[in-house]
Order: C-alpha cells, then sequence, then structure tokens
C-alpha cells in the first residue's frame, strides 16, 4: 500500500527508503520527530550570512562593464561620420 510523502506529497511504496521525489526519508522527514538536527547540518537561522554564502557559491561579484570601445568600434564611428559627411556634402553642393 502506498503512502504520500509528508514533504512533498509524492506516492511512496511501503518498502521504499526514501521519497522518489524529494529524497526525504524517515530520519529526515517522516517521522514525526525528525529535525534538522539530524542531517549533520551546521545551520543556523539568525547566523546565517546570505551575502557570504553567495560569495561562496558564485565567487565575487564582478564589477559592472563601463563602455569601452574597441579599435573596430572607433573605426565604424569614422566610417559612419565620413559617410555622413559625404552624403551632407553632396546634398548642399
Amino acid at each position: 500500500m502506498a503512502t504520500l510523502c509528508p514533504q512533498c506529497g509524492a506516492l511512496i511504496e511501503e518498502t521504499a527508503s526514501a521519497c522518489p521525489d524529494c529524497g526525504s526519508c524517515k530520519e529526515t522527514g517522516w517521522s514525526e520527530r525528525a529535525q534538522y538536527d539530524s542531517l549533520g547540518t551546521d545551520y543556523d537561522e539568525e547566523e546565517f550570512d546570505y551575502e557570504k554564502f553567495v560569495e561562496e557559491e558564485f565567487g565575487a561579484p564582478k564589477p559592472a562593464a563601463r563602455f569601452d570601445l574597441s579599435r573596430r568600434g572607433w573605426i565604424a564611428i569614422g566610417l559612419i561620420f565620413l559617410f555622413l559627411s559625404l552624403l551632407l556634402a553632396n546634398w548642399f553642393f
């Protein structure tokens, strides 16, 4: 007979040792006396530093990119300026 997982609501077979969807087991979520202390994690909600966690997981934040034209960009701007100058010169003369 299948039961429902108290954590995620998935169907669990009687012989299952863990939930096939969320992975909780009798020690971590099926029993009423289960606590996160038995998971072996050192988690204290009051001392959690989100900024430190993000830095450890993803590295230091990268500085915002500044506008920097490459050599190709300056050449393109020069060609556009030259084209517009010639266009305006032909229009007036």
